[in-house]
């Protein structure tokens, strides 16, 4: 387990080989194993592996081949819906349509999404977890036909690597642990925390490839840009109010 956790890496590149049923519905049971509120499983995992709503999908993940290469592509959406509707049919009120229980069902449903990783990799598959799920989670949601009540978190793909790629760096320990009680950082600090990145070779060629002076200009002015940031907030917010996440 140690090994499989401390040599992750994402995967874009995938046979087409199937996954086995019993191999996918052993992650899929890993899943459900995790940690949940109140035992309540408040997600749902979609897993799509036709081939032609995956190729539906794909523009909603700005069309990576690795939507349509791999052989299987699970949405986690945090999902109030199914536990709302067994408590209206035993007479009890579910009061879960607001912003509180979708950051309990948020939680319940990326737990069981690492659970599924972890399984995944433990079994020789690779995973890549996307980001793009919640620039487009209004068309996810409709390709799904997801219901009031479930949301679009992220989407994993899951199969056979085809590729080997270098472990990403990480930052030191110290950078995200914190002991007792948090201790803000110094400017001196922050410098030594993020040194060995900023001098990294993949960082100079990144410098030279977008004529930027540093690296942290690259996140702000090229990868996750203040309006791009702002419409999707607005966006993802949007589609929260329509499947009844703020209700008063």
């Amino acid at each position: 387990m140690k090994n499989v956790l401390l040599k992750h890496r994402s995967i874009r590149k995938f046979r087409p080989t199937p996954i086995p049923e019993e191999t996918l519905r052993e992650l899929l049971e890993a899943a459900s194993r995790a940690s949940t509120c109140g035992n309540m499983q408040l997600y749902s995992l979609v897993v799509t592996r036709d081939a032609a709503l995956r190729a539906a999908l794909a523009p909603c993940h700005f069309n990576q081949p690795m939507v349509t290469e791999a052989p299987c592509v699970v949405t986690v959406c945090a999902d109030v819906h199914r536990f709302s509707m067994w408590c209206a049919q035993r007479d009890a009120d579910p009061a879960y349509d607001n912003f509180e229980w979708f950051v309990n069902a948020a939680t319940d449903a990326l737990l069981a999404a690492q659970n599924l990783c972890i399984a995944a990799e433990m079994q020789g598959l690779g995973i890549c977890y996307l980001g793009t799920t919640l620039y487009t989670a209004g068309d996810i949601a409709r390709i799904l036909a997801l219901p009031k009540g479930v949301v679009p978190l992220t989407t994993i793909v899951v199969g056979y690597p085809d590729e080997t790629p270098e472990l990403a760096d990480r930052l030191p320990l110290e950078a995200v642990v914190h002991y007792e009680k948090y201790t803000d950082y110094t400017a001196a600090e922050i410098d030594e925390l993020w040194a060995e990145r900023e001098e990294s070779d993949l960082t100079k060629r990144l410098l030279a490839e977008n004529g930027l002076p540093n690296l942290a200009q690259i996140f702000t002015q090229r990868r996750y840009v203040r309006k791009d940031n702002l419409a999707v907030s607005k966006a993802y917010f949007e589609l929260l109010k329509e499947k009844g996440f703020f209700n008063q």
